[in-house]
């Protein structure tokens, strides 16, 4: 028995190395990688639709109803970081009635400042709260909640003050140009 495994372990040793008939291939093919990076810089507009419910200072009415409008902005991105500025213009059906006296606020505009994160196509972001989702590189879809304060400014009808503290959430479609 030691001689056959002698004469193996000589028989294995004396064969050598094993090549393949294939031919040796050549460099592989370069395909470049998918763009996977979403890109927020630049102006977009959009529209918007949503809910807006308040409180009136200096009285019981707290008008709430259905309000929404359009929007336009600009965004610049660094990294992963989004800074923008948006402007938009709101009609609202927002009111309440309280004795004889009929709160209503039928239009409204904001201008704001935005600060975000992007995670690709995602942005979340700040200056309201919100969510972003880039759909394509020119469309997204949002949703967000805003806080409007109307200063108090006397009435000279009834003689108090009254002012508008009303929050918003709304979901809104955006176009990047």
């Amino acid at each position: 028995m030691k001689k056959t495994i002698m004469a193996m372990a000589i028989a294995t040793a004396a064969s050598g190395s094993a090549s393949a008939a294939d031919l040796p291939r050549g460099p592989a093919p370069y395909y470049p990688p998918p763009s996977l990076a979403y890109n927020w810089t630049g102006p977009y507009a959009g529209l918007n639709l949503g809910y807006e419910w308040g409180k009136v200072t200096n009285n019981v009415t707290k008008p709430s109803g259905i309000a929404g409008g359009g929007q336009i902005g600009y965004n610049w991105q660094m990294s992963q970081f989004v800074f923008g500025v948006e402007t938009d213009i709101q009609i609202s059906g927002a009111d309440d009635t309280f004795a004889p006296y009929k709160f209503s606020n039928p239009w409204f505009g904001t201008l704001r400042g935005r600060a975000g994160f992007a995670i690709n196509n995602m942005l979340l972001y700040a200056a309201g709260a919100g969510l972003e989702y880039g759909f394509t590189q020119n469309w997204s879809a949002k949703i967000e909640y805003l806080y409007m304060d109307l200063a108090s400014r006397t009435y000279t009808i009834t003689g108090v003050d009254n002012g508008l503290h009303a929050s918003h959430l709304r979901l809104g479609v955006n176009y990047h140009f």
